[in-house]
């Protein structure tokens, strides 16, 4: 099952992750052109892009749809004031990680990180001021379902903001190269297949969002995988590759094959804000 395949992935991979980048387990935002940027403050940079980009000042309930160990939960919960977070993760030792992290930051009574698959939650569980989706849809096979749940999850006026990785837009249609890099990448990070940013801004629509924006930030975010791969060839990190397995091992292998996709445009870097109506 896929599902089991992604937790498995990341229970064994979070630690090299935490060991070489810290709490923030998404690209970082690096503007255009060249950057010397410190990129743990570019992660923090994208997470404060996207509020600015979604005029998300405020939030009292919020969701963090597939949270890792909760980095964005956490500043998310202070900068937006908030009085309730939910992280989900289908990842048990990311949740552990998470909790214990909330616990150190004096946030366990506001912030809530769980081993739970987010298209497990019902309305019910909600409603939610903000549902923020940060580099975790791209895992969902069934977008528009993913879509539509968070559309039911969020209260009137609520705000929907995501960032997920794409394939192009089409036509032209993907080539034999596109579909290569594709498959490599989808077989490494256990993805199922991804979709153009058109294809979930019509999905939203459908679902009932108004208000939709999408954009591509692959060029603020590009730097980011070779910025990685230097930080995995450090000693530390070599360590933690081999202890953690060969999955792991495998996924580091993909980081070249995003930094070719981005490079040539096959994958792309969609942003999605859109609102349920009031």
């Amino acid at each position: 099952m896929l599902n089991d395949k992604i937790a498995h992935f990341y229970d064994r991979s979070t630690q090299v992750w935490l060991d070489t980048w810290g709490e923030h387990m998404h690209h970082g935002y690096y503007g255009e052109g060249p950057s010397g940027k410190d990129h743990r403050q570019a992660q923090l940079d994208l997470v404060n892009v996207m509020l600015e980009w979604g005029s998300v000042q405020q939030a009292s309930r919020i969701l963090d749809a597939g949270c890792g160990v909760g980095g964005s939960s956490r500043y998310l919960a202070e900068k937006l004031q908030a009085k309730h977070v939910l992280g989900c993760t289908l990842s048990t030792v990311q949740a552990e990680r998470g909790t214990a992290y909330n616990r150190e930051a004096a946030l366990s009574n506001i912030v809530k990180t769980e081993a739970r698959d987010m298209m497990s939650l019902r309305p019910e569980d909600g409603p939610f001021d903000l549902v923020w989706s940060m580099e975790s849809a791209e895992h969902i096979e069934d977008k528009a379902q993913m879509l539509q749940l968070f559309y039911d999850l969020l209260a009137p006026g609520g705000k929907l903001l995501m960032a997920t990785w794409c394939h192009r837009e089409t036509p032209p249609p993907l080539t034999s190269k596109d579909e290569q890099i594709l498959s490599r990448i989808r077989h490494l990070y256990h993805l199922p297949p991804l979709a153009p940013l058109s294809r979930l801004r019509q999905d939203a629509e459908k679902a009932g969002f108004t208000g939709l924006q999408t954009d591509d930030w692959s060029a603020q975010v590009a730097p980011f995988w070779q910025a990685v791969i230097q930080s995995a060839l450090k000693l530390k990190s070599l360590s933690g590759l081999l202890k953690a397995g060969l999955p792991t091992i495998r996924g580091a292998l993909a980081m070249r094959h995003m930094t070719r996709g981005f490079k040539q445009g096959t994958i792309c870097f969609g942003v999605l804000q859109a609102q349920k109506p009031v």
